[in-house]
């Protein structure tokens, strides 16, 4: 079997690339799809998979959009690329940034990214500023810079970034042999719901493509609620925005799949967080989690779920260590067997 080449060469045929475009590859994609063998438990009319994007190189679907963006971004001659992020799309710029020869310069709301994200960032040698301001605020700023400082903007702004997210709908027509029922994701800036409806657009006909369902947190759902939130406010980090920039296309693909974006509790959340991680193995951030808590507050609502359903998860658990912390702390016994025993 050959090694796995990565998005650009992968799906070379349905990405806006051509011969001038740089190979640029960190293996990201081909990502498992992974079956439940528990939580599908609750859905007793549903063959629950998640698709398990934390097993991309740095840990979050972004590498998907990001390869694209910053190979295409080398082609045009760029020596820098920019953007401002809760966290997810640092760590991925900043790591393909460093691939492809580019500095990156990274713009955080002050105190809102978790430590294992802003360490990436640093770690692959981004310049990174932290401002006072939300990232509404940022975004609006990195987009002045990018025009008047002539360097390339890698957020979701970026259409590049979309084609490449795309690609997971393709991998999982593949991988599950048939178009699932339904596809649920956490909804932030909102363009994976918007690139992974753009995928199933042009893989299927429109009988075909499933629901998208996406879902966001209560305190930062101004999707959900139909305006801006100035202060959005979750404990899921990475989909704590108030005004995203994929919002019109996420509200077309909720519609025209007869899908729907809703939102769940911070307390839904680390539930479902706390699920995944003890009873099928999947460590996630929390703004993963929120496809799973949506899925299971609609199987709550008597909303009809059958079939194959897929649960993106966007991003691993070790991006958000904190989260950690309210596990049990570890115990201190005596070395001896007898101890061990009394503690099972």
């Amino acid at each position: 079997m050959r090694p796995w080449p990565g998005v650009l060469q992968a799906f070379a045929d349905r990405l806006p690339v051509s011969d001038r475009t740089p190979p640029l590859s960190l293996r990201e994609g081909n990502t498992p799809l992974v079956p439940s063998v528990s939580i599908t438990r609750d859905l007793p009319e549903v063959e629950l998979y998640f698709k398990w994007e934390g097993a991309n190189p740095t840990g979050s679907f972004k590498d998907r959009g990001m390869v694209v963006a910053v190979a295409k971004a080398a082609e045009a001659g760029a020596r820098a690329v920019v953007c401002a992020s809760t966290g997810n799309t640092a760590a991925s710029a900043a790591a393909y940034a460093a691939r492809a020869g580019l500095r990156c310069l990274v713009v955080l709301p002050e105190g809102s990214v978790a430590t294992g994200k802003l360490a990436q960032a640093r770690m692959h040698g981004a310049v990174v500023a932290s401002v006072p301001c939300s990232f509404d605020q940022a975004l609006q700023l990195v987009r002045e810079a990018s025009e008047r400082l002539h360097i390339a903007l890698v957020n979701s702004l970026n259409p590049y970034r979309l084609e490449g997210q795309k690609t997971a709908a393709f991998e999982i027509l593949d991988q599950l042999g048939k178009p699932p029922e339904a596809v649920v994701l956490p909804v932030g800036n909102a363009g994976n719901i918007t690139a992974y409806w753009r995928g199933f657009s042009e893989a299927l006909p429109p009988r075909h493509r499933p629901r998208m369902w996406g879902v966001q947190a209560e305190g930062a759902a101004p999707i959900v609620v139909g305006r801006p939130v100035e202060h959005p406010q979750t404990v899921a980090s990475a989909i704590r925005i108030g005004k995203p920039a994929s919002w019109e296309g996420a509200v077309r693909a909720a519609s025209e799949s007869g899908g729907r974006i809703f939102a769940v509790s911070d307390e839904e959340i680390l539930h479902a967080q706390a699920r995944l991680a003890r009873e099928e193995g999947l460590f996630v951030e929390p703004a993963s989690a929120a496809s799973v808590a949506g899925l299971l507050r609609l199987a709550r609502e008597g909303v009809g779920i059958r079939g194959a359903v897929v649960a993106v998860l966007t991003g691993h658990g070790l991006k958000d260590p904190a989260t950690a912390e309210r596990t049990p702390q570890p115990v201190r016994v005596e070395p001896t067997v007898e101890a061990l025993a009394s503690l099972l």
